[in-house]
């Protein structure tokens, strides 16, 4: 899903780029770097947010390399992808606020089609409902305290949903108001926040 979800975002951000003058090949080089940054730094992000998981007593150091169990911070994803994506850009002579411009709608694109991971490796729901939505976790995947929990919250869908918005949001700013060039990624970044709060 995470994968889906840097194809869709680098093309997205190629094709804006290419309308506003630029080579769309660039989002990919940058992407090439950026994207193992990203990666890194949500991971990064996570173990030091939740390292309990990863010290003893209750976990074990070497868990912080089993990425496959799931585990990513977005905040350390965005902070690592954008810091080595703008040197990228920079090193090729690239107006760095003008790419911050073309990414502010991708990235949460991919976020929205990234976080269907967590439906499938079973993470991210929140408490016990009734409601028709409710999603089934195998009692595995669930907390000892809700074992006896039909369906839990989906999370990852209220996210998912949330970052389609802020999509729209970007995409509506950008064409009803005239910032300065590069402001469109605080657009996204203030639209996702609010989101996650």
């Amino acid at each position: 899903c995470i994968a889906l979800g840097v194809w869709a975002a680098v093309t997205v951000a190629a094709r804006r780029y290419a309308r506003r003058g630029g080579d769309p090949s660039l989002i990919t080089t940058i992407a090439i770097w950026a994207v193992p940054a990203g990666i890194i730094g949500a991971r990064l992000y996570h173990v030091l947010t939740d390292y309990e998981l990863y010290v003893p007593p209750g976990g074990h150091p070497l868990n912080a390399l089993k990425i496959w169990d799931g585990g990513l911070g977005i905040w350390g994803g965005v902070a690592a992808g954008v810091l080595v994506g703008a040197r990228v850009a920079r090193r090729h002579g690239a107006n760095v606020p003008l790419l911050f411009d073309c990414v502010a709608p991708a990235l949460p694109l991919a976020q929205a089609i990234g976080r269907w991971g967590n439906y499938f490796n079973q993470e991210l729901f929140g408490k016990p409902t009734s409601l028709p939505w409710g999603l089934r976790i195998d009692l595995a995947h669930r907390p000892a305290v809700y074992a006896a929990a039909q369906a839990f919250h989906p999370i990852f869908l209220y996210e998912s949903l949330w970052d389609l918005c802020v999509v729209g949001i970007v995409l509506v700013v950008e064409r009803r108001f005239r910032l300065r060039t590069g402001s469109l990624f605080g657009v996204y970044a203030a639209a996702y926040t609010f989101g996650r709060f």
